[in-house]
């Protein structure tokens, strides 16, 4: 028996509506700074307290990743869970572990860690201090998908619980299907493989020309093997500024130390200033102009950025090429905005205090 539609509505005006909707709906979301006094911590069932800066679990959704933070008060042990994406953690302040698979980590004030997908791991604080770290994580990308999974396992120990998913090793012959196999079994055997942990005392930050000091917290650069997130921190000079640029793609940015502000707009000139301060989140919408700028006369801020640069940047490059998805403005333009970063002069690393 034939079936007919009875919408009386073309494909053309049933997308052409949900595609405006859909982009109204989430330019409502859209928030440029999100103040620490504006996340609200809640007790979990895994005994830690948690709070959102943007995430659908929040009032801010987004579609790539969220960040959230995390207390943990002394003498507690949160539950063991593990999930289908993979997460970046900042410990901002206290001291505590985190148990990945079986293998404890320490960490202190400033330390990242990589939590990978189906890892299972839950986190603890020995000391006498609330710990509290920030964690961003390739959840939503995932959900948009359909392959968003997360199990809890309360407090059984790791040696009672199933390992990772299983993956077929490689295999012999030039079909289509084996030289999958190998690729996948290459791909598995790297991601679990790769760093885990990055410690505070070990990081060697380094001038760039646009203006700051950098290093890499957590990047496939310095041996993680993750789903495209990259943790970088930059350092602005006391009453300097980096130079200006835009890209593809949403980039967050973590105050970790210092106050200060930064200008965004569609165009290098006539946007807005949006002042930041220690504990805020910044959220660089993709394809504006952006410059941010350290407001204290005496110290350096400290900020910390985070974006899918290897998987979900990369992939809109091959989309999108030949059009250009990251630009600066020429040498000279940049080196004037920035400075010379060789006139600053540098503090020590030292780890980060809070509040």
């Amino acid at each position: 028996m034939a079936s007919r539609t009875t919408t009386k509505v073309t494909h053309y005006h049933v997308q052409k509506r949900r595609r405006a909707e859909f982009i109204d709906e989430w330019r409502g979301y859209q928030k440029t700074v999100v103040a620490l006094e504006d996340v609200t911590l809640v007790p979990t069932a895994r005994g830690t307290r948690v709070g959102v800066y943007v995430g659908v679990d929040g009032d801010r959704p987004t579609r790539s990743m969220d960040a959230l933070v995390h207390e943990i008060d002394p003498g507690v042990v949160s539950t063991i869970h593990r999930h289908s994406w993979d997460a970046m953690v900042l410990v901002v302040a206290g001291h505590g572990w985190t148990e990945i698979d079986g293998e404890r980590i320490d960490w202190g004030p400033g330390d990242s860690v990589h939590l990978p997908a189906w890892a299972w791991h839950r986190s603890g604080n020995d000391c006498d201090a609330v710990a509290r770290y920030v964690t961003f994580s390739s959840e939503p990308l995932l959900e948009t998908m359909g392959m968003s999974v997360i199990e809890d396992a309360g407090h059984r120990p790791v040696a009672e619980l199933s390992p990772r998913p299983a993956f077929t090793p490689e295999v012999t012959g030039d079909d289509p299907y084996a030289r999958r196999l190998r690729r996948l079994a290459r791909d598995q055997r790297a991601r679990r493989s790769g760093r885990l942990h990055t410690n505070w005392d070990e990081l060697e930050l380094l001038p760039t020309p646009r203006g700051t000091r950098t290093t890499f917290l957590l990047d496939r650069a310095i041996g993680y093997q993750a789903s495209g997130i990259s943790m970088a921190m930059f350092e602005i000079g006391p009453g300097r500024g980096q130079s200006m640029h835009r890209h593809a793609g949403e980039a967050w940015l973590y105050v970790l130390e210092g106050t200060g502000h930064s200008y965004l707009g569609t165009e290098p000139e006539g946007g807005t200033d949006h002042p930041w301060k220690k504990g805020d989140l910044i959220v660089v919408d993709h394809f504006l102009w952006h410059q941010h700028f350290n407001d204290d006369p005496e110290k350096t801020a400290k900020v910390v950025r985070i974006h899918m640069f290897d998987s979900l940047l990369d992939t809109m490059r091959v989309l999108l090429d030949p059009l250009v998805l990251f630009e600066e403005p020429p040498d000279h333009i940049r080196d004037a905005q920035a400075g010379d970063p060789a006139t600053v002069d540098w503090p020590e690393v030292t780890r980060p205090t809070w509040p």
